[in-house]
């Protein structure tokens, strides 16, 4: 039983991004011998053809996919195998295929094709041809010559196909497959994927390493080449410096009493905190460094000759850049829990590092007595002129009193209680006689001579009682009377009074100003002297090298995340 053969031919669909394969109906019947061996074909497995994603397809051109017959297992297909030319043929377009050509790519590459008078039986084999004619179908020239008129056939303007002299469109038309179509069968599918496989692993080995051979490269320019460079200079370019270290702190005097808070704070850290830290300002400012350039020449030091160029200041170098100097080779930390200032100088000797830590440690003693001394002296200076204006006071008030005093009599309230007793002895002697002159009137014959005598008397004691009441009265009223002299020297005595307490708390108060002032009294004690160094403690070679490792890298990582994300970016 034979099986019957189809009288329709395809054109076989390459590419799903090129032109669809259209099955057109055969006017002509096969012969028999060409329909019994497309009959008699063995079967192709779908591995064997990649499949890629399909193009728009065209209205004018429907497309199907390709059937594949069933191929009996007879003698009659052992005897059709490909030539070598179709089978390279068939290895180009499959690799033609493998590289992702669009469809619109396809289909220009078929007009190319046509246009060169090629007869390209797909768009992947038109392709192949031209490439083989060395006319690379996707360059710019190629597709502007295809809508450049020729012969004056072409077309009217763009987006017009061209027409053939017998006024046909020259539109990509499907070539009918001849001779044998048979697939190859020098390799096996099974043998074939696995080419495939390993050919797309060893594209990603090649990748790979060709990556990792930038990365390296990179790597070896912008972290390992400075890092070397560094490395180098620090172990044999870099001038040893010798390091001297010194601890002082700053105290305050034993207090002799006081409460509260400050009696507390006394005697911790806390109580010379900010005197600690201004002179920890002091000692790494500008005017230290220049007293101490005026004492024994800092920046000269540092612009010797056998020092290295980078480590070495210029002899004209300006008042900032030496400072900058000063603020690398002088590092000074204080420790608040301990109130400990920690101070570590750096030059190129070691003699003269412990020079200049001596001369800082004098320059911060004498700041620390400055910014008691300031102190104390503004407190005595406050309560010395409190005193000396009590003083003053006290002694204006006490020579009002004495010279009101002698201006009048010592003492006039005494004057005028003598005045007020005299008055009453009269009023008493007054009072007396005139009980007697009544007693003696009431008799029936009364002594003349004894009323007379006691009348004179009664007189003479009511002269006197007018006398001591006008005396009286002229003490009592009037600007120079005893009572107005005796009201300022109360006042006089008062004011003395009142000055005597503003002198006797002037007094306290600058005794207890003193004992402030004393207690404020702050001490720099040197807990570390400086001592010579016998070995110079920079550069630290490695522990530099190995940091400027990590520095670059850093850089490097940045830069590449940098890069990476902003290529991200501009690619999306």
């Amino acid at each position: 039983m034979t099986t019957k053969p189809k009288a329709r031919k395809f054109r076989i669909r390459r590419n799903g991004q090129g032109a669809s394969a259209a099955a057109a109906p055969d006017t002509q019947a096969p012969s028999q011998s060409a329909e019994t061996a497309q009959a008699n074909a063995p079967q192709r497995p779908a591995s064997v053809t990649p499949r890629h994603p399909q193009a728009p397809k065209q209205p004018q051109r429907p497309t199907e996919r390709p059937q594949t017959a069933q191929a009996p297992q007879g003698a009659e297909a052992q005897g059709q195998v490909s030539s070598p030319a179709q089978v390279s043929a068939e290895q180009q377009i499959d690799e033609i295929r493998r590289e992702g050509l669009t469809g619109r790519q396809l289909r220009m590459a078929r007009r190319v094709a046509q246009k060169h008078g090629l007869a390209p039986t797909s768009d992947f084999d038109a392709v192949r041809l031209l490439r083989a004619q060395g006319i690379d179908p996707f360059q710019r020239s190629t597709m502007l010559e295809l809508v450049v008129p020729q012969n004056g056939n072409g077309d009217g303007g763009a987006g017009v196909p061209a027409t053939t002299p017998d006024g046909h469109a020259n539109l990509p038309q499907t070539v009918q497959a001849r001779g044998n179509t048979l697939p190859a069968t020098e390799m096996a599918p099974a043998d074939r994927r696995a080419q495939e496989v390993m050919e797309i692993q060893r594209d990603i080995a090649r990748r790979r390493r060709r990556k990792m051979l930038l990365l390296l490269t990179r790597l070896a320019a912008f972290v390992f080449l400075p890092t070397f460079l560094a490395g180098w200079y620090f172990f044999n370019i870099a001038t040893p410096m010798y390091s001297t270290k010194s601890e002082f702190l700053i105290l305050q005097a034993d207090s002799q009493g006081g409460s509260g808070l400050g009696g507390l704070l006394s005697g911790t850290q806390f109580a010379t905190n900010q005197d600690s830290i201004a002179v920890q300002s002091y000692l790494q400012s500008q005017d230290a460094m220049q007293r101490l350039e005026r004492d024994i020449g800092f920046a000269s030091h540092f612009s010797q000759d056998h020092i290295d160029p980078i480590q070495r200041l210029d002899n004209d170098a300006s008042s900032d850049d030496a400072y900058g100097v000063f603020k690398k080779n002088v590092k000074i930390g204080y420790d608040p829990t301990e109130g400990v200032i920690r101070m570590e100088v750096i030059a190129a000797d070691p003699k003269t590092s412990v020079q200049f830590s001596e001369h800082l440690i004098a320059y911060a003693e004498e700041r620390v007595d400055q910014l008691s001394r300031r102190k104390r002296e503004d407190q005595m200076r406050e309560a010395s002129k409190n005193l000396e204006q009590a003083k003053a006071e006290r002694r204006a008030a006490q020579q009002k009193l004495v010279e009101l005093q002698e201006g009048t009599l010592l003492d006039p309230e005494g004057e005028i209680a003598n005045i007020r007793s005299l008055i009453g002895s009269v009023e008493m002697q007054l009072q007396e006689k005139e009980l007697a002159l009544a007693t003696q009137m009431n008799n029936v014959r009364p002594n003349q001579a004894r009323v007379d005598a006691l009348r004179t008397e009664i007189r003479l004691l009511k002269q006197d009682l007018d006398k001591q009441n006008a005396r009286l009265n002229e003490a009592s009223t009037g600007d120079s009377s005893l009572a107005a002299k005796t009201a300022r020297i109360q006042m006089a005595k008062a004011d003395l009074a009142t000055a005597d307490l503003f002198l006797q708390s002037a007094l306290q108060n600058e005794k207890q100003t003193e004992l402030e002032a004393s207690r404020q009294v702050r001490y720099l004690t040197t807990s570390v002297k400086p001592v010579e160094p016998d070995d110079p403690a920079y550069p630290r070679a490695f522990e530099n090298t190995i940091l400027a490792l990590l520095i670059f890298s850093g850089i490097y990582l940045m830069v590449s995340l940098t890069a990476s994300i902003l290529r991200e970016q501009v690619s999306s």
